[in-house]
């Protein structure tokens, strides 16, 4: 989104555009595979697509709402606290994909109405940060969730790409099957050269 507001800012139109291209990337890693696959723990530590999604909407809604005086709906992990045992990294059987994508859809929403309608200045208090550094701004924690979900649209492009082998928004224009394949085995021979 980009009101008038932020139009006038470009630093927070900047931000704001790098912020969708993650969000978008991150919910593009959803389509075309399976209920499933969707939520199923393709790491040690349980990532999963859908709950990547999950846990960036209340990302979103915590720190660019409820931090800045705008808070949105009550997310039950968070309400129960169980967010804090990883309540927030999946999705229940109960709550479904396009449930779970529209409440981030939402939040993104929420986001940049209080970007646009804040601005990059305004106060913020993030209550479970330690209490030298609660106070902040509405900019900091904007660039923080910056980061956050671009860091998250990368583990989403590994975790599809360990699901069916589709990889980034980009791997096609970087090279065809055959380039690929050449490509890994380069690296894979560097690294049996350097383990000799």
């Amino acid at each position: 989104m980009t009101g008038p507001e932020t139009a006038a800012d470009p630093i927070a139109s900047d931000l704001l555009r790098y912020l969708q291209e993650s969000r978008e990337r991150l919910v593009s890693a959803l389509d075309g595979v399976s209920e499933y696959d969707a939520r199923r723990p393709l790491t040690p530590s349980g990532t999963n697509l859908l709950g990547l999604v999950k846990h960036l909407a209340g990302v979103e809604f915590g720190y660019l709402g409820d931090c800045v005086g705008r808070p949105g709906p009550t997310l039950a992990w968070v309400a129960d606290g169980s967010v804090w045992d990883g309540a927030d990294m999946w999705a229940t059987a109960g709550e479904s994909r396009a449930g779970t994508v529209e409440l981030y859809r939402s939040a993104w929403r929420h986001s940049d109405r209080s970007v646009a309608e804040l601005g990059l200045g305004a106060p913020a208090h993030v209550g479970w940060w330690p209490e030298e550094r609660r106070d902040t701004t509405l900019g900091s924690l904007l660039v923080r969730v910056v980061a956050e979900t671009a860091q998250h649209a990368g583990h989403a492009d590994i975790v599809r790409e360990s699901i069916d082998g589709r990889a980034g928004a980009d791997h096609d224009d970087v090279g065809d099957a055959a380039w690929w394949a050449g490509y890994v085995a380069k690296i894979e021979q560097a690294a049996r050269d350097a383990a000799s």
